[in-house]
């Protein structure tokens, strides 16, 4: 009796973690791709993200944000 409870709850569980993979992957599909690039007019290291996303607009993309070791001004935009 006790293997078959074991059972039941591995088999509620394993069908919830379906269940929310599902729902997890419709809301990608949902929210779109984001295409990025860097910046091609931003100059130096990326100190702000604000300063970067204003050139990104600049350049027709949505946003931008600093990013990696070295500080680049990654523009962004939904594709």
């Amino acid at each position: 009796m006790a293997m078959n409870k074991k059972t039941t709850v591995l088999a509620f569980l394993l069908v919830c973690l379906v269940l929310l993979g599902s729902e997890m992957k419709v809301m990608r599909e949902v929210e779109g791709r984001t295409c990025e690039s860097a910046s091609h007019k931003f100059k130096g290291p990326c100190g702000r993200d604000s300063n970067c996303a204003s050139i990104c607009q600049t350049e027709h993309f949505t946003d931008g944000h600093c990013h990696g070791f070295r500080r680049r001004c990654i523009c962004s935009k939904p594709c």
